[in-house]
């Protein structure tokens, strides 16, 4: 007899996993249930689709090929009932209650093993004027659709509720198509599980420099309406936005109402629980995608990852593992990658601020390089950060942020940590090098080395906010700029403590300078920096360090000359 297999949800997860048990077994009666008449389509697509980089709406369901219940019966060799609703797990009985959204018809489906893949819904915070026309979430195509609309007759003015991820992405959408952008973030940085504070404020500078406004450190208290809709949005701290368009985008939430009302163990995070099969409590069951946990790969802890690609993977490891294959799903490193605009951005593995919270001594690398050889035109700065276990040297994370092409760092540093890499292993990689893809130590090498000179004695760095502190503080030390005499005076700290010795020069003028102080280098790019920490050293200087990233890194313009 046919094995039936019965699939919940119909975006990414569930048609993956129907199409490789359609592979695995050309027998089987696979049946996927999705409450949307919207199957398959590239959520991932719909802010490309809002700036018009992706002109066709069609493309966003499949392209020339509409990807339908027609589709997947004919093209993929299974079934997908569309506007259909799973309302209740029988795991007495082993079947699912559906109800058919077109007729009202209620009717029972049988299966021998069951998938959830019923996806996440978007936050939606519980304020007044949520509900005012002008005010879209950003899901589906047909909200892509609406609010591109909208832009294309007239708005001009948007808040975007939320700097995560969505938020982001969707702002640079809007501000490609000319618009006055706003970003109300409730905490004190944008996209907080990615980044750490200093590069976080990189990005917000970025963001600055094109005219995009960053509201932070308050939530949004109530959006504002005029004749029914939207005008203005305001802070719990008293903060007003007008606007014309409010996108909300401040997450989203697994929907596992059908797992919990059929008693399956939800986890700690709010999503389905599944062991490293991605089976459920109900070993007949199985879950994946949005609605499902993960484990992270650095940290062991159980962790929400809504992600397309992870969605894709999980589709074919339940597949797998309902066809008998037995494979493990390892988990994830909480990669993510981000273009706005001109930056690319991405992180993967964990934040220096995540170490601190599970008590990891932690050392850390700021790095600014080009994305590949500086005299091939085009080349762009690229700011990498890294971090290790200081005792095992063991790579812990990587953030990138620039116009260069981090993001192909964040994969290397993302495979690095898959495999359990240390700081060496990262340096020691033999990564393709040619003058229009890479220096010849590339960026990610590069900081690499930093970290291991730092974990050897031979570096000793002050960070961007540690400095900072320092400087507010009142502290007295030397903050030693060793660049030439005119990038001094094009652009340095604006503090007294602030001395300009020139690389050539420092050996025959170190006498300026105080053995019993404190002296902090910095340079452009921090490699003269660390050279002359290095030389001081040398000259007996016993207290020297050396700015993480030096200027190029650092995130606090109002403390330097203009």
């Amino acid at each position: 007899m046919a094995k039936k297999i019965l699939i919940v949800g119909g975006v990414a997860a569930g048609p993956k996993a129907a199409a490789r048990c359609r592979r695995l077994d050309p027998e089987a009666e696979i049946t996927v249930v999705e409450r949307q008449d919207l199957v398959s389509y590239s959520g991932c697509g719909l802010p490309f689709y809002i700036e018009g980089v992706i002109e066709d709406y069609n493309q966003l369901l499949g392209g020339a090929t509409i990807r339908d219940a027609a589709y997947f019966r004919d093209h993929r060799g299974f079934t997908v009932l569309d506007r259909t609703e799973a309302k209740r797990i029988n795991r007495d009985r082993k079947t699912v209650t559906v109800l058919d959204l077109r007729t009202g018809e209620t009717r029972e489906h049988p299966y021998d093993a069951l998938v959830l893949a019923t996806g996440a819904s978007p936050i939606v915070p519980r304020i007044e004027g949520v509900d005012l026309e002008g005010v879209h979430r950003l899901y589906n195509p047909r909200d892509a659709r609406a609010i591109k609309e909208a832009v294309d007759a007239g708005a001009r003015r948007v808040a975007i509720v939320g700097g995560g991820l969505i938020g982001l992405e969707t702002c640079g959408a809007f501000a490609a198509r000319g618009c006055q952008v706003t970003i109300l973030e409730m905490m004190n940085q944008l996209v907080p599980n990615l980044l750490d504070p200093e590069m976080s404020q990189l990005l917000e500078n970025y963001l600055a420099s094109k005219g995009i406004k960053v509201v932070k450190g308050s939530p949004v208290s109530k959006i504002v309406g005029k004749q029914g809709r939207a005008t203005a949005v305001e802070t719990a701290d008293g903060r007003k936005v007008e606007t014309d368009l409010v996108v909300v985008a401040i997450g989203v939430r697994p929907n596992v109402e059908l797992a919990r009302d059929a008693g399956l163990t939800i986890g700690p995070t709010g999503a389905v629980a599944v062991d490293e099969h991605l089976r459920t409590s109900d070993p007949a069951i199985y879950a994946g995608g949005d609605c499902a946990e993960c484990t992270h790969t650095v940290t062991g802890e159980k962790v929400y990852a809504p992600m397309g690609s992870t969605a894709n993977k999980h589709g074919r490891v339940i597949a797998d593992n309902i066809n008998g294959l037995e494979t493990v799903f390892s988990g994830v490193a909480g990669t993510a990658v981000f273009k706005v605009l001109d930056w690319h951005c991405g992180a993967t593995g964990i934040t220096e601020r995540k170490t601190r919270q599970l008590g990891v001594d932690a050392v850390t690398a700021l790095c600014p390089r080009h994305d590949y050889s500086e005299y091939i035109p085009g080349a762009r700065h690229t700011v990498i950060k890294l971090v290790a276990d200081r005792k095992t040297c063991r790579l812990l994370g990587c953030q990138a942020v620039g116009e260069g092409d981090g993001v192909k760092r964040i994969d290397v540093a993302a495979t690095a940590i898959k495999f359990g890499s240390n700081i060496k292993g990262l340096a020691d990689l033999d990564l393709g090098y040619a003058p229009s893809y890479s220096t010849a130590i590339d960026a990610l090498a590069h900081a690499a080395n930093v970290l291991r000179n730092k974990v050897q004695g031979n570096a000793h760095g002050v960070s961007p906010l540690e400095l900072r502190e320092m400087l507010d503080g009142g502290r007295d030390f030397v903050l030693l700029d060793v660049r030439s005499r005119e990038e001094h005076l094009a652009q340095t700290f604006r503090d007294p403590r602030t001395v300009n010795i020139p690389v050539e020069e420092l050996k025959s003028r170190h006498a300026e300078l105080p053995k019993d102080k404190l002296i902090v280098t910095f340079c452009a790019t921090s490699v003269r920096a660390y050279i002359e920490e290095r030389t001081l050293r040398g000259l007996g200087f016993h207290d020297v360090r050396f700015l993480d990233g030096s200027l190029r890194a650092w995130p606090f313009p109002g403390y330097l000359t203009r």
